[in-house]
This record gives structure tokens, C-alpha cells and sequence, in this order.
């Protein structure tokens, strides 16, 4: 059965997971460490082999990879930055996993203390409509076990795992 997305539909993929980590360290695991849990073998868009994700800590900064010929891909940037607590990112790949930088749509994610050794995480990757004719199988992909879900699946292994 298909699906149609109309054009002022909003299109968001909400994500939520409890890590067993303190917030502080689920914050830096998931920003600072993103090549720790991100899929960088399969989940790169650079000609190269991808070396590392890098999330520059701050407001403005860029969200990118580098390949291991050291040649940069930008996949976005730093809408917010607010440690412990949230990370909002501008997601700027197009349905072709091309860098666009007149696509915006934004990865929201908030960190919750649950105790001083959990975490909640709740993840919102929004603006999808902005895909256009994309938005509902780019909305698929992004729910996917490979898109947010298999990404935060691993995210909570590793954080789970991870020492200060």
C-alpha cells in the first residue's frame, strides 16, 4: 500500500530509549563519540572510507564527516547546543545522500536524568516534508532498524558501556 505525504503534512520521526548511563556521559557518548555507535562503515556519504563523525560542540558549528584521505563531507550543523540536556542538529542529505545545503530538516534530541545512572532519550528527526515527493520513503528509511532505530539501538550499547 502506498502512502502519500501532502505538502503541509508534517513528517517527523520520534525515537525514544533509555540508556544506563548518567546524562552527562549519554550526552557525551552521543555527541563527542558519535563514531563509537555511529554506522561510519556503511553510513558515510564521502568517496573514501569513512575515519571519523564529527559534531563541533556549539551553536553553529558543523556536523560532517572525514574520510580516511582526510577529505571533509558536511552532512549539516549545530542548530542548539545545550550539554547535558539537548543537541539539535540540521540534517542537510538528500534523498540521494547528497549534502543540500538548501534542505533543512532537524534532529532534535533531548537527554532526561530518569536517576543518577539512566537516561531517557528522546530523539526527533523533523521537517521531512521537506523532501518533497521523498518525504514518505525518506520518513521509512529514517524509522528503519538501518536509520534512527538501529542507530540508537547501538548507541545504547556502547553508552551503556562507556566510562566517564
Amino acid at each position: 500500500m502506498s502512502r502519500s505525504i501532502g505538502q503541509t503534512a508534517s513528517v517527523v520521526v520520534r525515537k525514544s530509549i533509555t540508556v544506563a548511563a548518567p546524562i552527562a556521559l549519554a550526552f557525551e557518548v552521543f555527541t563527542g563519540r558519535i563514531e563509537t555507535w555511529w554506522p561510519i562503515a556503511s553510513h558515510h556519504i564521502g568517496e573514501a572510507d569513512c575515519a571519523a563523525v564529527v559534531i563541533e560542540p556549539h551553536a553553529g558549528g558543523r556536523w560532517f564527516e572525514r574520510g580516511v584521505n582526510g577529505v571533509e563531507c558536511v552532512w549539516g550543523s549545530v542548530l542548539v547546543w545545550e550539554p547535558t540536556r539537548r543537541v539539535v542538529l540540521v540534517w542537510q542529505l538528500s534523498a540521494q545522500w547528497q549534502f543540500d545545503p538548501a534542505l533543512h530538516t532537524e534532529v532534535d534530541v533531548r537527554f532526561t536524568a530518569i536517576d543518577d545512572q539512566r537516561t531517557r532519550v528522546d530523539l526527533e528527526h523533523r521537517g521531512l516534508e521537506a523532501y518533497g515527493a521523498d518525504a514518505t520513503a525518506m520518513h521509512d528509511v529514517f524509522a528503519s532498524p538501518t536509520g534512527w532505530d538501529g542507530m540508537l539501538d547501538q548507541f545504547v550499547q556502547v553508552a551503556g558501556q562507556s566510562r566517564a
